[in-house]
């Protein structure tokens, strides 16, 4: 890469305000569990001289760069290549077991949308690639020539929420029993002839769909999020704060159902008195889901589509 991706990091004066009561003024560890590039994570750093910051990421590159990035630090950061439901495993070969803040900033990064060569960006003919680590599992390419016109449906309709799956996957096996896919272009190129007219007029581009449907897929992306976000919450200490950014209604739909689920009683209903067992484990942080306001989403238009969800712990987890 010949340059660097530029990097504008979401709602990070609202990362900052949500984290610093837990990270403030003392010696903390905060799990950045999606590093990318490091934009919060330098901020936040910054911000609080003591702090020690773990950054996982799945994706070699992103690591490097984010490492150059925040070797101003010194020794109080720790890198770790994986996946952000190895946050577990992360911790202890750090010899951590609590941690005072958590954050994920979920989806596709900066650096995969803005290089070409990942073919994430449906806008750039690349090969169809989308992996976060391109070290191993299948591609989107894999996916299109291999999976039957059933499972490629499914994957569409459930991760894409594609209306015209079923035409899509159709129009995908015909096609590849042509020639197999290779790019994005050929794909996009499908895409315009099988989405209706009239469904391209008001829905957006025909391919944002498809394109984050292969995306989960290649990177199990939700089933990682199911994993994660539960691994998070056990590891926070009491008042520590878990900070949560989603771009699309299937990631923020998990992270909202893990993160009230703890927030409630669990007292039978008609007990008098609540015992301290039943008492909620998380206080939440935020009223529903945040969203980017007018003057940031200008600024930075990844921010469109952000929901920003946050909680702290207030009691141990049984």
């Amino acid at each position: 890469m010949t340059e660097r991706p530029r990097h504008d990091p979401v709602l990070l004066r609202r990362v900052l305000e949500l984290l610093h009561p837990a990270l403030a003024d003392r010696p903390a560890v905060l799990v950045d569990a999606t590093l990318g590039l490091g934009g919060h994570s330098d901020a936040l750093l910054s911000a609080h001289p003591q702090l020690t910051l773990v950054g996982l990421d799945r994706d070699p590159n992103a690591l490097a760069l984010a490492g150059e990035r925040l070797a101003r630090h010194g020794d109080r950061v720790h890198l770790v290549h994986t996946v952000y439901d190895g946050l577990p495993d992360a911790l202890v070969g750090l010899g951590l077991s609590r941690v005072d803040g958590v954050l994920f900033d979920l989806g596709v990064s900066s650096m995969q949308l803005d290089v070409a060569e990942r073919g994430f960006a449906y806008a750039k003919d690349a090969p169809l690639d989308m992996r976060m680590d391109q070290t191993t599992g299948p591609t989107a390419a894999d996916v299109l020539n291999e999976y039957s016109a059933g499972d490629l449906a499914r994957v569409l309709r459930e991760y894409g929420e594609e209306r015209f799956a079923a035409r899509i996957a159709r129009a995908v096996v015909a096609e590849r029993d042509r020639e197999p896919f290779t790019t994005s272009a050929r794909l996009v190129e499908l895409l315009y002839a099988a989405v209706p007219a009239a469904s391209r007029r008001t829905g957006g581009h025909p391919a944002k769909r498809t394109f984050q449907a292969l995306r989960i897929e290649v990177n199990a992306e939700l089933d990682v999020l199911r994993r994660a976000v539960p691994a998070a919450l056990a590891a926070l200490s009491v008042g520590g704060r878990i900070v949560v950014e989603a771009y699309q209604s299937l990631e923020d739909r998990i992270v909202k159902r893990a993160i009230t689920d703890l927030a409630r009683s669990t007292a039978p209903h008609g007990l008098p008195v609540e015992l301290p067992e039943h008492a909620p484990q998380l206080r939440l942080l935020t009223r529903g889901a945040e969203v980017a306001d007018e003057t940031e989403v200008a600024a930075n238009p990844r921010a469109q589509s952000v929901r920003l969800r946050a909680a702290e712990r207030v009691r141990e987890a049984p």
